[in-house]
C-alpha cells in the first residue's frame, strides 16, 4: 500500500458530493422510500466517515466517490442492518427436535391460527357464552383433559416454568422427595435441585444414583413432606444394575399418607409412538392413570406444538397452582394458545397424525425416501464445492432430540463430505462448514469423524429445490 499524496487527497475530498445532494438524488429516493430518511441518512454519514478515514490514513485503494457508488455501498449496508437476526435455516444436523434450532415445527393448522390471532381481535379472556371475563386456560382445558384423562390443566411458557410453578405453589418451605437417579441437569443448566431451591422447597434425596426402592420413599416421608416427585431422565439413561419405582407404586404410598405425586415427564407424548415404529415412551394419559396427581410436560417436543409447559392433573391442585402469583408471570400469550389448540385438535384423529403433525412426519420418514433425496442433492453439491472434496451419499443415524429418548436413534441418510485426498481436513471442513452457515438460508450440519455430515431427514420436498438452487448459486469456488 502506498501513501496518498496531499494533493491527491485534497482532490478526492473535493469530489465527494454533499450529503444534501446525495439525499436529493434519484438513486437515493428508492432507498428513502424503502428504509426511511432517518435510517438512510445515518448509514450514508457512516459510509462517508469510513471513506474519509480510509483516505486520510493513506489507503491507496481509496477511489473517488460519486452518487452511484455511494448508493451501492449504502444499499448493501442497509440490507445487512435490516436483516432479521432470527433466520430460517436448513436443519441438516440429524436432530429433529433441535433445541438451538427452534425444536418442533408447527403444522399448517397452527400457522394459520397464529396468523389469525396476529391480525384479528380474539376472545383470549372473554367468555362468549356469558359475555363476561373468562380464563385463557379455558381455551384448551377441556381438550387437554380429553386427551390426557386429567381433571384440569393450565399452561405456562415452558416445562421448566411448569415445574417451578408447581413446586412454588405446593411445596414452598416444605420437603419434596425425589430419587437421586432423577436429579437431572438438562440444556441451559436447568437442574432439578436448583429449581427446587428457587421455588422455596427443600429437596429430600432418596436411594442411590442407580437403584431406588419403594422403602426409600417410605422412610423419607415426614411431617414436612409436601409431595413425592418423579422426574423423567430426559437426556441420559442409566443401564446395568438399576432399579426405579414406578408411578403406580409411588402413588399408592403417597395417597396412603395423604400426599400428592407430581411427575415431570419432560418432553411428554400424548400417543403411543410404537404404532409408528418409534421407541416406546410413556404417555401423559398412562402417567395420570397410574396415579399421578400432577404431570408436567413440554408443548414443543414430542407433542409437536409451540413452546409451552403444560400442567395437568387434579382439579383442586390445578386451582391452587393457578392462584399462585407466579402463574401470571409465567402465563402464555394468545399466540401460544392459538398455536397449541389446533395442534391438540390433531390428536383427535390419531390415524392421520403422521401425515398432519410435522414432528411426527419427520420422525417417521422412511430412510429410503431420505436416501433418494441425498442422491438427488449429492451431484449438485459435488459440482458446487469442487474436486478437492469428495461428497458421498451414505446411511447415518438421526436423533429425536431435546432430551426425548436420548439413547434411541433413527435410521437415516445424508451427505458426507471429506477431503478428496483422504487426509484429515480439519481446516478445510471448518471453512466449508462456515461457508454453509453464511448462505442466504444457512445450512447447519455437523462435523464428526473427519467429515462434514448433512443428514437430510428434515429436508422435505418443499425445501429441497431451494437448497439445490443455493448450492449452485453460492458455493461455486468454495475455499480449499
Amino acid at each position: 500500500m502506498s501513501d496518498v499524496s496531499g494533493s491527491e487527497l485534497r482532490a478526492l475530498m473535493a469530489r465527494v458530493p454533499s450529503v444534501e445532494k446525495v439525499m436529493a438524488s434519484p438513486e437515493f429516493a428508492a432507498l428513502v422510500d424503502a428504509y426511511g430518511r432517518s435510517q438512510v441518512l445515518t448509514v450514508l454519514r457512516d459510509a462517508l466517515d469510513h471513506w474519509r478515514a480510509s483516505a486520510q490514513s493513506g489507503d491507496a485503494s481509496v477511489s473517488a466517490l460519486d452518487v452511484a457508488r455511494l448508493q451501492a455501498v449504502v444499499d448493501s449496508a442497509l440490507r445487512r442492518r435490516n436483516r432479521s437476526r432470527l433466520q430460517s435455516v436448513f436443519n441438516l444436523t440429524g436432530t429433529v427436535l433441535h433445541t438451538n434450532l427452534g425444536r418442533a415445527l408447527l403444522p399448517d393448522e397452527a400457522v394459520q391460527s397464529v396468523m389469525k390471532a396476529l391480525t384479528q381481535p380474539a376472545n383470549l379472556e372473554f367468555d362468549l357464552d356469558s359475555g363476561k371475563r373468562g380464563d385463557r386456560d379455558d381455551l384448551v382445558d377441556e381438550l387437554i383433559g380429553e386427551l390426557t384423562g386429567a381433571e384440569a390443566a393450565t399452561v405456562v411458557n415452558n416445562n421448566a416454568a411448569a415445574v417451578l410453578l408447581t413446586l412454588s405453589a405446593l411445596a414452598s418451605k416444605k420437603e419434596v422427595i425425589v430419587s437421586r437417579g432423577e436429579l437431572v441437569e438438562i440444556g441451559g443448566a436447568f437442574r432439578i435441585p436448583d429449581i427446587m431451591s428457587r421455588a422455596g422447597a427443600r429437596l429430600r434425596e432418596v436411594g442411590t444414583t442407580n437403584r431406588t426402592h419403594l422403602k426409600d420413599y417410605e422412610e423419607a416421608i415426614g411431617p414436612r413432606t409436601a409431595l413425592l416427585m418423579k422426574v423423567h431422565a430426559s437426556n441420559y439413561a442409566i443401564s446395568g444394575f438399576t432399579k426405579e419405582v414406578g408411578v403406580d407404586a409411588i402413588a399408592s404410598l403417597a395417597h396412603a399418607r395423604g400426599l400428592p405425586v407430581a411427575v415431570d415427564l419432560g418432553s411428554g407424548t400424548l400417543v403411543d409412538l410404537v404404532q409408528w415404529g418409534l421407541p416406546r415412551e410413556t404417555t401423559v394419559r398412562e402417567t395420570v392413570e397410574a396415579g399421578a396427581d400432577l404431570v408436567t410436560f413440554s408443548g414443543d417436543k414430542l407433542l409437536g406444538g409451540p413452546q409451552a409447559g403444560l400442567i395437568v392433573g387434579r382439579r383442586d391442585l390445578i386451582a391452587k397452582i393457578k392462584k399462585h402469583p407466579l402463574k401470571r408471570a409465567l402465563r402464555v400469550g394468545k399466540l401460544t394458545l392459538a398455536a397449541l389448540e389446533p395442534v391438540l385438535q390433531l390428536y383427535r384423529a390419531p390415524e392421520k397424525l403422521a401425515e398432519r403433525l410435522t414432528t411426527l412426519r419427520l420422525l417417521t420418514r422412511a430412510a429410503d425416501d431420505i436416501r433418494l433425496a441425498a442422491e438427488r442433492v449429492q451431484p449438485v453439491l459435488q459440482r458446487a464445492i469442487g474436486e478437492r472434496y469428495a461428497v458421498l451419499a451414505e446411511p447415518m443415524f438421526s436423533q429425536i432430540g431435546s432430551g426425548a429418548l436420548p439413547v434411541d436413534v433413527l435410521p437415516s441418510y445424508g451427505l458426507v463430505i471429506r477431503t478428496a485426498d483422504g487426509k484429515r481436513g480439519g481446516r478445510q471442513l471448518l471453512a466449508l462448514e462456515k461457508l454453509l452457515r453464511e448462505m442466504a438460508r444457512p445450512v447447519i450440519g455437523r462435523i464428526a469423524d473427519d467429515a462434514l455430515r448433512l443428514d437430510l431427514r428434515c429436508l422435505e420436498a418443499a425445501d429441497e429445490l431451494q437448497l439445490i438452487d443455493q448450492l449452485i448459486e453460492q458455493l461455486k469456488g468454495a475455499p480449499a
